[in-house]
């Protein structure tokens, strides 16, 4: 997965936005505000930080340990960094899904129920 696809597939979650918060260099996509995704535009290999629940964060580390590792400046415990090149398109997307689910199930109702409103 290259760059373009991943942004593809970030914006493919409902309701995705993406911005640049923290300079031209990082790539933010968010659900109600809140941060599911994030990359670095500059750095390459490309790779992106991605929410996950605790245990399966660890699980993936371990089945892939050179490939995704803890979150590089991020709380370690929920997120990974995953290198996009030569991980399965599919699995990057079903991390994508899970990311977004894990920050949106966090969102307070009357925000989603604006959101889907």
């Amino acid at each position: 997965m290259n760059l373009e696809e991943l942004r593809d597939s970030c914006l493919s979650m409902p309701f995705a936005t993406e911005d640049m918060p923290f300079g031209e260099g990082f790539l933010v996509f968010r659900i109600c505000n809140r941060i599911f995704a994030l990359t670095n535009l500059e750095r390459f290999p490309v790779s992106v930080s991605l929410k996950c629940d605790p245990e399966r964060a660890i699980e993936l580390r371990e089945q892939y340990p050179d490939k995704i590792i803890a979150g590089y400046h991020l709380n370690k415990k929920h997120w990974n960094t995953v290198l996009l090149e030569g991980l399965p398109p599919t699995l990057i997307k079903e991390m994508i899904q899970h990311s977004y689910d894990q920050v949106l199930a966090k969102v307070p109702k009357k925000e989603r129920e604006v959101l889907i409103s």
